[in-house]
C-alpha cells in the first residue's frame, strides 16, 4: 500500500463504503489535509464523497492531480460542476444503482396517497370502521402522472407507473426523443396536467424552489405532489399553504429542506405521508451503492496514471 494518500473522502460515508475504499487505496479525510505537507496533497487522484458536502474551487486548487469525484448517491449539488468541467475531472454518482429502490418509493407514495393509505389505516385501529365504511379513492388505472426530471430515476418511474396503467407526461431540460411520453415545455404545463407529481430531478442552485406556488396552483386541489428528489427543489413555505388551503390533495415526502428536522408546520398536516430520507435506503442497495462508487475511482484513477 503505497504511504501518500491517492483517495480523500469527502463528508461521513458508511462504514462499508469505507473498508472497500481501504482495502483498494490509501485514504484521507479532508480534515487531515490541514497538516499535510503539499506534495502529500498532491498525490491525490480521487475523491469520494456522498456529493452533498461542499467542494469548491479553493479545495480543487489544492489537488492538482485530482481526476474523478466519486459520489455515493444521485446527487451533486455540493460539488462546483462548473470548476469541475473546467479541469476535466470526472464526476460519478451512483444514480444508475439506487434508480430502482427510490422509484419504488416514489411509486409507493403515489399508492399510499390515492388510496389513502395513512388514514385508513388509523381508521381500522381506532375502531371507526364499526361506524361505517371508509371514503372511496381513486384509481390509478387511466390516472395521469407528471414527473419532474426524466433521469434514470424518473425512467425508473415511469416504467412502473405505466405497468399500472397510468398515463406518463413529462418535464425535464433536455427532450427525451426515444421515450414514448408526452413531454410539457413547463412545469406548470405537466402540473395543470397531472393528478400526480413525481420530482425526480437533481437539487443544486439550478432547481431550487422549481416547484413553487404557480406550479402548486397548476397541480390543483384534486392533484398530489410526491418528492423523491431534494428538499430543495420545492418551495417548502408555498406547499405549507397549499397544503393547509387545500389548493392540492396532499404530498408525499421522502426529502425535506431540513433534514433531519423538517418544518413543524409540514408535520401539522393530515394530508401527507413523510418519510426519512429512505429512497435507496435497502441493504442490497447501499452495499451495491458502496461498490459502484469504489469501482468508478478505480477506473478514474487509473485512467490518469
Amino acid at each position: 500500500m503505497p504511504q501518500t494518500p491517492e483517495i480523500l473522502t469527502l463528508g461521513p460515508l458508511p462504514e462499508v463504503a469505507n473498508a472497500l475504499l481501504a482495502g483498494r487505496f490509501a485514504v484521507i479525510a479532508a480534515e487531515s489535509l490541514d497538516g499535510m505537507a503539499e506534495p502529500a496533497i498532491t498525490s491525490i487522484r480521487g475523491i469520494a464523497t456522498s456529493g452533498k458536502v461542499a467542494l469548491g474551487a479553493d479545495l480543487l486548487a489544492r489537488l492538482p492531480n485530482l481526476a474523478i469525484v466519486s459520489c455515493l448517491g444521485a446527487g451533486s449539488e455540493g460539488l462546483d460542476l462548473g470548476a469541475l468541467a473546467a479541469r476535466g475531472i470526472v464526476v460519478a454518482t451512483t444514480s444508475h444503482v439506487l434508480a430502482a429502490d427510490v422509484a419504488d418509493v416514489a411509486i409507493g407514495l403515489v399508492v399510499a396517497l390515492a388510496r389513502d393509505f395513512r388514514r385508513a389505516d388509523r381508521f381500522v385501529r381506532d375502531g371507526s370502521w364499526a361506524g361505517g365504511k371508509y371514503p372511496l379513492g381513486a384509481a390509478l388505472g387511466g390516472a395521469r402522472l407528471g414527473i419532474l426530471g426524466l433521469g434514470t430515476i424518473g425512467t425508473a418511474v415511469a416504467q412502473r407507473a405505466v405497468a399500472l396503467g397510468m398515463e406518463v407526461g413529462y418535464h425535464t431540460r433536455s427532450p427525451k426523443p426515444a421515450v414514448p411520453f408526452r413531454m410539457f415545455g413547463s412545469l406548470v404545463e405537466l402540473a395543470a396536467w397531472s393528478r400526480f407529481l413525481v420530482v425526480c430531478c437533481p437539487g443544486g442552485a439550478p432547481t431550487r424552489h422549481l416547484v413553487d406556488a404557480p406550479a402548486l396552483a397548476a397541480l390543483g386541489p384534486s392533484g398530489w405532489l410526491v418528492n423523491v428528489a431534494r428538499g430543495s427543489v420545492v418551495d417548502e413555505v408555498a406547499l405549507v399553504a397549499a397544503l393547509a388551503s387545500g389548493t392540492i390533495a396532499g404530498a408525499g415526502l421522502d426529502v425535506f429542506a431540513a433534514e433531519p428536522t423538517p418544518d413543524p408546520r409540514l408535520l401539522a398536516q393530515d394530508n401527507t405521508i413523510l418519510l426519512p430520507h429512505i429512497g435507496s435506503a435497502t441493504a442490497e442497495t447501499r452495499a451495491a451503492m458502496a461498490r459502484a462508487m469504489v469501482e468508478a475511482l478505480i477506473i478514474g484513477v487509473g485512467r490518469c496514471g
